[in-house]
């Protein structure tokens, strides 16, 4: 009789029983107590939680500025010398340019000279032939005057 009150109170008590044929095994099983943290001990924890939590945003954050800034400066370098290779390249063609103007103006001057002087030339010669046949005629013309006269006389 005193098995069974005792048994009920190992049910209640979250026990096993074990029975085999030479013996009976009880096992008593604890119930497990809730994690006891103090309020303080627990926002204590919130808080330094929280302070790494934002100590990884600040570090992320900076690192995300840091690179960035890297790229805007990097960017920024390959603008400068793309840049600088087109006006280097436009100085170069404008020097070219200039260079190609230049001797085409040299050649103008040249072919313009050449010509004035061809047209000197021709002129000249003209004038030699004009003036020696006018030279010729004019004495063609004294010649038949004179014997014009000669004849009449």
């Amino acid at each position: 009789m005193t098995l069974t009150p005792t048994l009920t109170k190992l049910q209640n008590a979250r026990a096993i029983i074990g029975h085999s044929p030479l013996s009976t095994q009880v096992f008593l099983g604890a119930t497990p107590k809730p994690f006891q943290v103090g309020k303080r001990h627990l926002g204590m924890a919130f808080k330094d939680e929280a302070r790494n939590a934002a100590e990884k945003g600040v570090d992320a954050a900076k690192q995300g500025a840091d690179t960035a800034k890297k790229a805007s400066q990097e960017a920024k370098n390959e603008t400068a010398s793309a840049a600088d290779e087109a006006m280097r390249k436009t100085k170069l063609i404008g020097d070219k340019v200039a260079g190609a103007a230049q001797d085409m103006a040299g050649k103008a001057k040249e072919t313009a000279q050449e010509a004035w002087g061809s047209v000197k030339d021709t002129t000249q010669k003209m004038k030699d032939n004009v003036m020696g046949k006018a030279e010729e005629s004019k004495e063609a013309i004294k010649d038949n005057v004179n014997r014009n006269m000669n004849n009449k006389n």
